[in-house]
């Protein structure tokens, strides 16, 4: 008895496949089909003209049903191994009839693939479905066999097989179930028409997406891991190969005088004395010291900036050298235009809504407030909104919310602005207190107290009285203030973004002019507060940066008045004030002061003291105590000028 055969049949689709064509013929299959029907007709025309050397088909041959169960040979059947190259001659109509009676319009054979005959394993080696076959039960011969066939049917060289343009290791893989080869057939549109090589230019398989993406991604890491080792190998230039720096003769600073440097040329020195003063020990020339590189760089400075002498070498002492560099460009820049919410007429979250409508675009200053917003943009000008024109806000420097901040007023409290104009500070002050209490609003200047004014009214403000005063007159004036705040005239070194004129202007005489001014200020402020009351609070600030207008005026408050003590801010950041400077020392409790700066904090330059009175009475010596009324240095010139009339 010849052997029985089997009923191989096409390996099931992948799940996800079935899935997505949902009983549907693909293209990958439709390619398999005619792939089965081109070697169905070579086994046709192999019958028709028999090769020599081959084996006569089995006679006793069992057809599988058409239906039901496969039927599985219980002993197999062993094939011989040789096997001979088939010689075809067929013309092109043979092959014409054959396909119309062969195949259906989408490849298939006419009486349907469950219908098709089933040929014999021993049919010259070659099943129907061979390729497809995931039989476990199948033995090795007959693997070897069919592999060897297929070489052999590669070698035939077949025009039917050539028409197909399918190659046999696809349906060799398809069987396997092996992922790693992939179609070679152009437009296939199944899911193995991008399964391609990593080198290749297929574009990218559902499957191995992940896995190109995470070698993307250690590429790209891996690119700019070498970008910063030749960034970092670029910068670490050997000192010794690098061209030393020499500082310009005597002869050459003259000559540069007369003709300038280059802003360029003059910013690449400054560069290099600062490389040089960072590692003086290796860098310098033998015979220059630190205090010639520094001049240098101080002219060099001075000329790239625009500062006069005096003033760059004030600021030169407050920072290390490449801190100071970041302070003089933060200067060149303007800080951000930020607005406060007035309380008393508007909510910030309605404001911020209202001026976003408006194509205004806004954030939150910080934190640290909770009625500052910054504005980035804004189609309209920000001083001519309607809800500008309503009082719902007040454009104020953020810098100025801090010493309202740190005085805290509370309601029903009687407060001093002993420097009220514009009125931004006094504003805030009667917002904070729900337009109760007092709110003095005092300004020496009466052109100023035009703006003071028109605010009050515009922010509905309806808790302030404005005076024209000298702030010195005080206490006498009034006096018994809970809260007093002293926002004192200075030099402005920490607003050089919106005054320039501040580069050149200022000198030794506008600084001494200026402290003498601020002590006899604090000292009157000082002396306005109640130290009876709840509070008895004085918050001392300037928008300077420099000592002798910050800390030298706090530590002669605390030394001309042993009855107050300095106190925390409130401020939860800001720079500590110096507890010494340039062999100085100061009160151990300067450190509680706060000092801002516009390259470190974004705003304008500022200081913030707050002081706490203890008593009303000062002790000068033992059993003998006053009771200090202000600096009366106004009330002295009075008397002079009506002693000489």
């Amino acid at each position: 008895m010849g052997g029985r055969a089997r009923n191989k049949q096409d390996a099931p689709l992948p799940l996800e496949l079935e899935n997505k064509i949902e009983g549907k013929v693909t293209k990958k299959l439709h390619d398999r089909l005619k792939h089965e029907a081109a070697r169905a007709r070579k086994q046709q025309r192999m019958a028709k003209q028999p090769a020599r050397n081959t084996r006569p088909p089995a006679k006793n041959v069992k057809q599988a049903p058409t239906a039901g169960k496969r039927k599985v040979a219980s002993e197999p059947v062993k094939v011989s191994k040789k096997k001979s190259k088939v010689v075809e001659s067929s013309s092109d109509d043979e092959d014409e009839s054959e396909n119309e009676n062969a195949m259906d319009v989408d490849g298939a054979p006419a009486g349907g693939w469950d219908n098709a005959p089933i040929e014999s394993d021993s049919d010259n080696g070659i099943g129907s479905m061979s390729e497809f076959s995931s039989d476990d039960s199948a033995d090795e011969d007959e693997d070897q066999e069919v592999a060897g066939s297929d070489e052999e049917d590669e070698e035939s060289g077949s025009d039917d097989e050539q028409a197909t343009q399918m190659p046999l290791s696809l349906l060799e893989s398809d069987s396997d179930g092996s992922d790693e080869s992939g179609s070679e057939a152009g437009g296939m549109e199944s899911y193995d028409e991008f399964d391609t090589d990593e080198e290749g230019e297929g574009a990218v398989t559902f499957r191995d997406m992940e896995k190109r993406s995470r070698r993307l991604d250690a590429a790209q890491a891996e690119a700019e891991e070498l970008g910063e080792l030749e960034l970092a190998a670029a910068g670490a230039v050997v000192e010794g190969e690098r061209e030393a720096f020499s500082l310009p003769t005597p002869e050459q600073v003259e000559a540069e005088q007369q003709d300038p440097l280059d802003l360029v040329q003059v910013q690449l020195r400054i560069q290099e004395i600062i490389r040089v003063l960072n590692n003086f020990a290796m860098l310098r020339e033998p015979e220059r010291s630190r205090a010639e590189y520094m001049e240098q760089l101080q002219r060099d400075m001075c000329y790239y900036y625009g500062y006069n002498e005096y003033l760059m070498d004030k600021l030169l002492q407050l920072f290390p050298i490449n801190e100071a560099v970041e302070f003089f460009e933060a200067n060149e820049t303007a800080r951000p235009v930020t607005v406060r919410t007035n309380t008393l007429k508007a909510r910030r979250r309605d404001l911020a809504q209202a001026l976003i409508n408006r194509g205004v675009n806004l954030d939150p200053i910080g934190k640290w407030t909770k009625v500052g917003l910054t504005v980035f943009d804004s189609p309209v000008p920000i001083g001519a909104t309607p809800e500008y024109m309503a009082g719902h806000y007040m454009i104020q420097a953020a810098s100025s919310f801090l010493p309202v901040v740190a005085l805290a007023p509370m309601e029903n409290e009687r407060v001093l602005d002993m420097s009220a104009a514009p009125g931004g500070k006094t504003t805030y002050c009667a917002a904070l207190m729900k337009n109760t209490g007092l709110v003095v609003a005092n300004d020496a200047n009466r052109e100023r107290q035009r703006a003071l004014v028109a605010n009050i009214h515009r922010l509905g403000v309806s808790n302030a009285l404005v005076c024209n005063y000298d702030g010195r007159e005080f206490p006498q004036v009034m006096g018994g203030f809970d809260r007093v705040l002293l926002d004192a005239p200075c030099s402005g070194t920490g607003v050089i973004s919106k005054d320039a004129s501040v580069k050149t202007n200022k000198g030794p005489d506008d600084f001494s002019m200026l402290t003498t001014l601020q002590k006899e200020l604090i000292l009157s402020a000082i002396d306005s507060a109640n130290a009876d009351s709840s509070a008895g609070v004085i918050v001392y600030s300037t928008c300077s940066v420099t000592v002798d207008e910050n800390e030298a005026v706090v530590e002669y408050a605390l030394s001309r008045r042993p009855n107050i003590r300095l106190v925390d801010t409130g401020l939860g950041f800001g720079r500590p004030g110096f507890t010494s400077y340039r062999g100085r020392s100061f009160h151990k409790s300067m450190s509680l002061t706060r000092r801002f700066y516009p390259h470190a904090h974004n705003m304008d330059g500022f200081f913030v003291a707050k002081f706490k009175k203890l008593s009303t009475k000062m002790q000068i010596e033992d059993n003998q105590f006053v009771v200090p009324t202000g600096s009366g240095a106004t009330l002295k010139q009075r008397k002079k000028k009506k002693r000489g009339n």
